[in-house]
């Protein structure tokens, strides 16, 4: 005699939801439920490693260090003001645009290993593991910003804009961060394996240093500021420096006058590219 499957409220005895309006509504408390075990997942990885938050926030603090006390006496702010409350909104945009490739190892890590696979063998929504994911990783970026924002008061920067405007520029910082989220999973279900993650790497400092983090984009090349300009991490530094009320150093070209705006469009047009895109890869995984 056979063993009778388990089968899911509002689904046939394959696993697949019902194509009826009860079956639509079970599909997707399904597709809610599934990835909010997979968020639990990943943020249970965080509680048991916090070794691995004190290595991803490494960098951005002895970035703090080095170019707000090393090299800082040295820099100028176009219009004037002090270098370091004109730093450290480059520094919340930098650790929001480079956690991308966290993002990527964490994706070829599981697939290596057949946790992906095991996913995929599973019940459950196809779009869940990298919502999950996606989920999972904006809620780590919104404790390494607030650990970074710590540090950043300790070291003397403030916001003067006020309570409304500082929490609206991190969200901004949180925007790009769940942007780029997508780009990571993605990637991370491009490359072959862990060692091809680490070269991620050669693709984030660029794209995170070519930007108004550390100098405005005036005081570089006419080609390289024109990358600078249009590179969405500038737009969400440029809006979140003036939300803080730190020096901005703005430009007159257009991008830069209308930062904020461009804030929102950036990711709202990243998300929409590669959410799609990593949704689609992962159903595409061969086994």
């Amino acid at each position: 005699m056979s063993t009778p499957s388990i089968v899911r409220p509002g689904a046939d005895a394959g696993g697949r939801p019902e194509m009826d309006v009860d079956g639509l509504g079970q599909r997707l408390h399904w597709a809610v439920a599934d990835s909010w075990t997979i968020v639990r997942r990943g943020l249970t990885h965080y509680v048991r490693q916090p070794s691995n938050i004190a290595w991803q926030l490494g960098f951005p603090i002895v970035s703090v260090l080095l170019f707000g006390y090393v090299f800082g006496s040295a820099m100028s702010v176009p219009g004037g003001g002090d270098y370091r409350e004109f730093l450290m909104p480059g520094m919340f945009g930098m650790t929001m645009a480079m956690g991308f490739m966290n993002t990527a190892y964490v994706v070829v890590y599981d697939t290596a290993r057949g946790v992906t696979d095991r996913f995929r063998s599973m019940p459950m929504a196809p779009s869940a593991v990298v919502t999950g994911r996606g989920g999972s990783d904006l809620i780590g970026a919104a404790m390494d910003l607030l650990v970074l924002a710590m540090t950043a008061l300790v070291v003397g920067w403030r916001s003067d804009g006020g309570l409304p405007a500082t929490l609206a520029a991190f969200a901004l910082f949180l925007l790009l961060r769940f942007a780029l989220i997508w780009v990571g999973i993605w990637l991370g279900m491009l490359v072959p394996n862990e060692e091809a993650a680490g070269s991620l790497f050669a693709v984030a400092f660029p794209f995170a240093m070519i930007s108004s983090v550390f100098v405005a984009p005036a005081q570089m090349p006419d080609w390289l500021a024109a990358i600078a300009l249009w590179n969405p991490v500038s737009s969400t530094v440029t809006a979140a420096r003036d939300l803080f009320g730190n020096p901005v150093a703005l430009g007159d070209t257009w991008v830069e006058q209308n930062a904020l705006l461009m804030a929102i469009v950036w990711p709202i047009v990243i998300t929409a590219v590669f959410l799609p895109l990593a949704v689609r890869r992962f159903q595409r995984l061969s086994r």
